[in-house]
């Protein structure tokens, strides 16, 4: 018995017709994979997310021969790697997104919050109302470095078994845009405005300057305080508005700092005049 009668008896998915309501609201979700080893992952990636109603495939660092070597592992998905954009940096893949959640396995201080794909696809939806949403997936050695996760507001774990619980990147692709499918066809959440990534992005800089400024980050290990910032505005989901109010604060405190500086050192250089 066939699972999907649109199924071929020798796995290929012919492409069906008709229309897709749920897949219609998965539109403005994007699949970025980062550094991808593989060509055939990057093909299966592609396969496992038009079966499920995902069109939008971005490739960072990724060559042209290694895309074009993923076509017949696409099958009847290759328009998807044909039209997929190339990168050359996570950021820039992601830019104009208004929420941008990178996927995990590994534990630690900055993972522990990772929650799983049922658990975030009412919001991932949601917010795919307004802006596009990125599902960030890393290479398949080591997954996505401390740096990549500097651009990801949020984090998804799948679950599996401590013995084994390293994914295929594909089937990982597969089971993160199922679970979106699935939820998909029910009520959509409300959905706010979010900032572009971008956005956040320029926001966090700031305050990392201005908080090294008045010296409230530790310039060796300035990361577990930001971080902790990062998830607190992922949880958030930022506005605009909110973004250039926070922008403005980080300004202020980094000028009122310069200035303070600049009457120490005044009064240091009076004080040696005198003496």
């Amino acid at each position: 018995m066939q699972l999907n009668p649109r199924v071929s008896e020798d796995g290929d998915d012919a492409p069906g017709g008709g229309g897709d309501p749920a897949a219609e609201g998965l539109r403005s979700v994007c699949v970025v994979l980062v550094r991808p080893q593989g060509a055939a992952n990057i093909g299966a990636a592609a396969r496992a997310m038009k079966n499920m109603g995902l069109r939008d495939l971005r490739l960072v660092e990724v060559s042209a021969r290694r895309a074009a070597a993923a076509l017949p592992i696409a099958v009847h998905a290759r328009d998807l790697v044909e039209t997929a954009r190339h990168c050359r940096t996570l950021a820039e893949a992601v830019a104009e997104c208004g929420l941008v959640v990178g996927t995990t396995k590994r534990g630690g201080l900055y993972r522990r919050r990772a929650e799983t794909p049922a658990a975030l696809a009412p919001l991932i939806l949601a917010q795919a109302a307004r802006r596009p949403v990125a599902l960030v997936f890393g290479p398949e050695n080591h997954g996505l470095t401390r740096d990549d996760l500097r651009c990801c507001q949020r984090l998804l774990t799948i679950d599996s078994d401590d013995e084994y619980g390293s994914l295929n990147l594909a089937q990982a692709v597969l089971l993160c845009c199922y679970e979106l499918r699935r939820h998909a066809t029910g009520a959509p959440a409300e959905a706010v405005e979010p900032a572009a990534a971008e956005e956040v992005q320029r926001l966090m800089e700031a305050l990392t300057a201005s908080l090294l400024a008045i010296g409230f980050l530790n310039p060796q290990n300035p990361d577990p305080i930001l971080f902790a910032l990062k998830d607190l505005f992922g949880r958030a989901i930022l506005r605009p508005y909110e973004v250039r109010v926070l922008l403005g604060l980080a300004r202020q405190i980094e000028w009122v700092a310069a200035a303070r500086r600049g009457a120490s050192d005044a009064d240091a250089k009076a004080a040696d005049e005198e003496g």
